[in-house]
């Protein structure tokens, strides 16, 4: 190929180099962790109706897979709830305890592979209560209006409402079938709860850390670097495409409120021959200055990483690896600062 031909290409891989380096911010509320998740401790608690397909479907991992052979004592077997066919006034509904309890920004009702026995109208509200919960004793508060779906289609729903929630109760009209419930926000903990701990992982999404960008998410969504318990397999964790050019990958946390970190864990669990060959970790103060907590440092594949990181405030972390690769989680322990704690506490308490 001449030097001409091949400058355009140089080029567009330069470009592409520059504009991955310079990373992505996760600006679409589909990109915040699912605070109803399985894997997050989230439950279907209530149900009215669950005749051809359980409710526990609505918050399980993944997309929905659809096998048109398979038939049971039920009829059709779905990877969804769906209720019978409604002979009465009225409409169905299922009510979500979420794994972590906090602010909604959307929602998605996803109707996949549900096309001729989907509800034409849903609505979503929120309720808030600790501890033991009464469901009769709920107090709701519209997230979505009723609002109109399509069959076969993830629906989504932008939620401009500040409280924080524990429960979501999705209502179907009248009738029908749903695949998954997806329910995208930012968590909040107690507080006081995270005193009691002493050290917490205050990047995990159950204590309300954050991904606010990162690089790349060719193979895995850089959420699953924070989310509870061990990775069971290499899909479970943030996984970049292979590099073809002098620069690093990177992803950008933002902790639950301002803290002094004091042990960073940096688990490569499954990854044989993709893990980074090397990272380091950046933290962020709450006036934009940079603190160096981890320089860069050889990991191992397949292997849970523990090192000690010096006790600054920080409010962000940004681990590079080097030059790519997989990483199955990432835990920052540490404590709240008095400045952290009042801003968590004033957001806690929030009417």
């Amino acid at each position: 190929m001449s030097e001409l031909a091949s400058e355009p290409m140089s080029q567009r891989r330069r470009e592409a180099s520059a504009e991955r380096q310079r990373g992505r911010a996760l600006s679409d509320f589909r990109e915040l962790p699912d605070l109803a998740l399985r894997s997050l401790g989230g439950a279907v608690v209530y149900a009215n109706d669950d005749a051809f397909a359980a409710k526990e479907n609505l918050i399980t991992p993944g997309r929905p897979a659809f096998d048109p052979t398979t038939f049971g004592s039920q009829g059709k077997v779905y990877d969804g709830w769906e209720t019978r066919r409604r002979r009465s006034p009225g409409h169905d509904e299922a009510v979500v305890r979420l794994g972590a309890s906090g602010v909604v920004h959307g929602v998605v009702v996803d109707t996949a592979w549900f096309t001729g026995n989907y509800p034409p109208e849903i609505a979503v509200d929120g309720a808030r209560a600790d501890g033991l919960v009464d469901m009769a004793a709920l107090e709701w508060e519209p997230l979505v209006p009723r609002s109109p779906v399509s069959g076969d289609s993830e629906n989504a729903f932008a939620v401009e409402n500040p409280r924080r929630v524990t429960h979501v109760r999705l209502r179907i009209f009248p009738d029908g079938g749903v695949a998954r419930l997806r329910v995208h926000g930012e968590a909040l903990p107690d507080p006081d709860q995270l005193d009691a701990l002493g050290t917490a992982d205050l990047a995990a999404l159950e204590n309300g850390g954050r991904v606010v960008a990162c690089s790349n998410a060719f193979y895995g969504s850089p959420n699953n670097l924070l989310l509870p318990g061990p990775a069971r397999t290499m899909g479970e964790g943030w996984e970049n495409a292979r590099r073809r050019d002098d620069g690093n990958d990177w992803v950008e946390v933002a902790l639950v409120a301002e803290a002094e970190l004091v042990l960073a864990e940096l688990d490569t669990s499954w990854f044989l021959h993709n893990a980074p060959g090397w990272a380091a970790l950046t933290g962020r103060t709450a006036d934009g200055d940079t603190v160096e907590l981890l320089p860069r440092t050889p990991l191992q594949p397949d292997t849970r990483h523990r090192f000690r990181v010096p006790a600054a405030p920080v409010t962000h972390v940004r681990m590079d690896v080097f030059p790519d690769g997989g990483m199955a989680r990432l835990r920052l322990h540490g404590r709240l600062t008095e400045a952290g704690r009042a801003e968590l506490a004033a957001r806690w308490s929030q009417p």
